[in-house]
């Protein structure tokens, strides 16, 4: 049985956060240190740690989403539950994640590049709720108003051949391969208020 072919787009994102979290993770203890010590204090010191804080968030959830998922790597609820706590504290936008067991890597990044999708489509904020039964997955994002494009959307459903996005859709284009990959069907119900994705 031949080998799958592989992903080099997901093994550069693993490379890429796997580089960029020892650093982050050395400033976010010196700036610990620097202010357990007293030596800075005040609205700049705040500044700085909450930067660091929101870049180790969004490079563990970017590991995720756009990183290599092996077929038989798995990730834990807590581990799942923290790095989208972490992504969205402050934020507009709340994520509820139900699915209470291990869940398939492959399925998880399937689904974070899922909740990028929405999160482009609820620049005022929202709410994402993330559900499985029995390896269906339901991916719901609901908001008082919804800024969908309909040819970024478009995207989702092809799975045939190359698509054009911009740097800041690249999750759009990410997900008809991995589906390829998968062997699964995604299924997008869109309105004003309502994005329901399953698969």
């Amino acid at each position: 049985m031949a080998s799958p072919p592989i992903d080099l787009t997901a093994l550069v994102g693993s490379r890429i956060c796997h580089d960029l979290i020892s650093p982050l993770g050395a400033i976010s203890n010196g700036v610990e240190l620097l202010s357990m010590t007293g030596a800075l204090a005040g609205p700049e010191m705040a500044l700085i740690s909450e930067s660091v804080e929101n870049a180790n968030a969004r490079i563990k959830f970017f590991r995720i989403a756009f990183g290599a998922a092996g077929p038989d790597q798995e990730l834990g609820r807590t581990e799942i539950v923290s790095v989208l706590d972490d992504v969205t504290r402050g934020g507009r936008l709340r994520i509820d994640w139900q699915p209470h067991d291990t869940c398939a890597r492959q399925d998880v990044k399937l689904a974070f590049l899922l909740i990028q999708c929405l999160e482009s489509a609820m620049p005022y904020g929202g709410s994402i709720v993330i559900e499985e039964d029995d390896d269906h997955w339901t991916v719901t994002g609901t908001a008082d108003k919804m800024k969908i494009v309909p040819e970024t959307w478009a995207v989702l459903a092809n799975v045939s051949g190359a698509v054009s996005v911009s740097a800041s859709e690249v999750h759009f284009g990410l997900v008809p391969e991995l589906l390829q990959r998968s062997g699964k069907v995604l299924e997008t119900v869109l309105s004003e208020t309502k994005i329901e994705i399953s698969f």
